[in-house]
């Protein structure tokens, strides 16, 4: 058997961690809380298939366990936490609701971002200080860390980053840079071309004008100033290649009555978004039909655009609840890469992917509109199913999507061997995306103890069962070839340590 060898990346970030852990003795002292621990998940995935019928294979069935061991300590003002991770499966799942389906993380040419079905890796790594200011509810951040806002719109995402975190009972405040330098995954040697080289700066305020209602300002500014790849005839690009870069900022205005908290008790619960965004962005121009070199290696665009995200939902008792929710993006906008996209919308501890469990929409060039009703009783046990309908805002442009990879195949008009592969373009003038249901179902246990510094580290503070689970139908932009269907569901087992 060859020996495990470590991306220098992780061998970095596993000596940091335990740097950063002992080099206060008094760090590696008991505090009041736990301060050691190992999280357990064993996660089963069925799905078919996500490139809606147009290659082979596209199925996932399987079964993984996702080991979490973690470690914490303080020290008057200081506070260090690590978090490192294994991960074995019977085929390539996803053990983690941070992990992309998309092209950022399926092979590439070279092999240096192939997902395998057991790699080990250091999510978080990070020291903290809340000297600052003599809010306890203040803290300073350096390191690997986990960056999370309610809505999961601008960030959500494990990343090394300096961070401010300020919140009280009236304001809320969060200050910070941050920069993907690697994925500290044995497996993934390389940064997704999006990554490489891409700065992010951003802040956020928010204020309680009044019990329960909340109003912010937010936003975000990301440089990347990466060197791009340019094509060479008679060589063959790499999907390694960063084709693009530039520099863009986003700047919204949002209002919420605390709607992503589930423990409260509105009988009405709101939240209300608007988004503008600007920039420039340089792209690699391809070769010429006949493979020279085109007249511009690359050309430049200003990019503008804007998006929304609305929804109410109604409390009918203690247990059950009912909402709709409204989401448009314009033709040119994008999200700004640090999002997931999930959050606690339908009111119940469960976070759900805002645009389906199986189609992972992104408010790219997109509009939805969603139905939805919750079950939560006690802290036992929840529910939610929803129901989404996508449109494309223009009829000729592309969309944001991490769930779909429908493909067109070029092949030998003599042999049928498949020549190339690229995206399936959607049909010209069609805007329907499709539809979807989505399932989310959890039983709870024991609760867990764990520092409150850890609340954006951990995902689920106690013990669980839960399905998750989204169908797709897609609409006519797809086309009558694809599949009718496709499906994406899990069942997660978690228990901690």
């Amino acid at each position: 058997m060859k020996p495990l060898k470590l991306n220098p990346f992780v061998q970095a970030g596993i000596g940091l961690s335990f740097a950063l852990l002992w080099s206060c003795p008094t760090l590696a002292a008991l505090t009041d809380d736990k301060n050691f621990g190992l999280e357990v998940k064993i996660t089963g995935q069925s799905e078919d298939d996500r490139d809606l019928g147009t290659q082979g294979g596209g199925d996932v069935n399987g079964v993984g366990l996702d080991l979490r061991p973690w470690i914490y300590g303080e020290s008057g003002a200081w506070s260090a936490y690590a978090m490192g991770q294994a991960v074995t499966s019977t085929d390539i799942i996803e053990t983690d609701t941070l992990q992309q389906s998309d092209g950022s993380t399926q092979q590439t040419d070279s092999g240096d971002r192939e997902v395998k079905k057991s790699y080990l890796a250091m999510r978080e790594f990070w020291i903290g200080y809340r000297g600052l200011t003599p809010y306890p509810g203040e803290m300073l951040k350096f390191g690997r860390q986990r960056l999370r806002n309610d809505d999961g719109q601008w960030r959500d995402t494990n990343i090394e980053a300096l961070n401010w975190t300020f919140d009280t009972t009236l304001l809320r405040a969060n200050l910070g840079v941050a920069e993907r330098f690697s994925e500290y995954r044995t497996d993934l040697k390389e940064l997704s071309p999006k990554d490489k080289d891409r700065m992010h700066v951003y802040g956020d305020v928010g204020y309680q004008w009044m019990p329960g209602q909340w109003a912010g300002i937010r936003a975000h500014h990301s440089h990347d100033n990466g060197s791009l790849d340019y094509p060479t005839p008679g060589e063959a690009t790499d999907t390694l290649d960063k084709t693009q870069n530039g520099d863009i900022s986003w700047l919204g205005l949002e209002a919420n009555s605390d709607a992503y908290n589930w423990r409260n008790t509105n009988t009405v619960n709101y939240w209300a978004s608007i988004t503008g965004m600007s920039g420039e962005r340089d792209t690699v121009n391809p070769l010429n039909a006949d493979g020279t070199r085109p007249a511009q290696a690359k050309h430049s665009d200003d990019v503008d655009g804007w998006a929304t995200d609305l929804g109410i939902r109604l409390r009918l008792d203690p247990q059950w609840q009912v909402g709709a929710a409204y989401s448009r993006a314009s033709d040119e906008y994008q999200q700004n890469g640090l999002q997931s996209n999930r959050s606690n919308f339908t009111g119940t501890r469960s976070r759900v992917h805002r645009f389906g469990e199986a189609f992972r929409g992104e408010m790219a060039n997109t509009q939805s509109a969603s139905l939805f009703g919750s079950w939560q009783l006690r802290d036992e046990y929840d529910a939610s199913l929803v129901y989404h309908k996508f449109w494309r805002v223009d009829g000729n442009k592309p969309v944001g999507s991490n769930g779909i990879n429908a493909v067109e195949n070029d092949t030998d008009d003599v042999t049928g061997a498949i020549l190339s592969t690229s995206a399936l373009p959607l049909n010209d003038g069609d805007k329907d995306l499709g539809q979807e249901v989505d399932l989310v179902v959890t039983k709870y246990f024991k609760q867990g103890l764990l520092p409150a510094a850890l609340s954006q580290s951990i995902d689920e503070p106690s013990a669980l069962v839960r399905f998750r689970g989204g169908v797709f139908k897609p609409g006519d932009a797809y086309g009558k070839e694809v599949d009718s269907y496709m499906h994406r569901a899990f069942v997660d087992v978690i228990w901690r340590f």
